[in-house]
């Protein structure tokens, strides 16, 4: 009878066990946050210079890591060299 209780007292230390686990692994598992980089500009978005710089930005973030759409959002706001434009 003994061996009986102590097979299910094992049983449920190691059932306990992995229900403390679970939230951890299913933490683990989780991607990675995505970031958001807001960039505000004076110039147009057809300009060509302003695309050069934003294909370097880019170029360097990837170099670090970064990725647009897998942990990184960037949301754009073109000036077009329109002061009155900004506040908006």
């Amino acid at each position: 009878m003994q061996f009986g209780q102590l097979r299910r007292r094992e049983f449920i230390a190691l059932l306990s066990g992995a229900a403390a686990a679970w939230p951890l692994a299913a933490r683990a598992q989780q991607g990675q946050r995505m970031r958001r980089i807001s960039v505000l500009t004076s110039i147009a978005a057809d300009d060509p210079q302003g695309q050069a710089r934003n294909a370097a930005f880019l170029q360097e973030l990837g170099h670090l890591g970064w990725q647009v759409g897998r942990n990184l959002q960037i949301d754009y706001r073109w000036g077009g060299g329109d002061a009155a434009r900004y506040p908006g």
